[in-house]
């Protein structure tokens, strides 16, 4: 299982992106689906996740700016980031836990950089 994150990139602050992070294979399932990031110099940081059935869970700092969503027939979330701040500045990366021909596991993407910045 492939995961492919896009449409990140240099916005300036006060501004909007909308990121998307595909699943890809054969015969597998993907369940709960999570947004993370890592900035420069941090560890990484789990942003929100969102099961099968559009169940969201935030982590408390991320509530109110940015916003996962799901389109469980085509494999893809979204992560819909609004007033965007120099500190929003990280490598965003998708997770998922799947099931792979029957067998548990996850995938993670490769990230997608985004940038705040005048």
């Amino acid at each position: 299982v492939q995961l492919v994150e896009s449409g990140g990139g240099l916005v300036q602050p006060g501004g909007s992106l909308r990121l998307s992070c595909q699943a890809s294979g054969t015969d597998f399932l993907a369940y709960e689906m999570s947004w993370h990031r890592q900035a420069p110099g941090k560890q990484r940081e789990m942003i929100a996740s969102i099961s099968r059935s559009d169940t969201t869970n935030y982590t408390d700092s991320f509530k109110g700016r940015f916003a996962i969503s799901r389109d469980l027939p085509a494999d893809t979330i979204y992560l819909q980031m609004n007033s965007q701040e120099p500190e929003d500045t990280a490598v965003y990366y998708c997770h998922a836990d799947i099931s792979d021909g029957g067998r548990m596991g996850e995938a993670w993407g490769q990230g997608t950089q985004v940038a705040v910045s005048s």
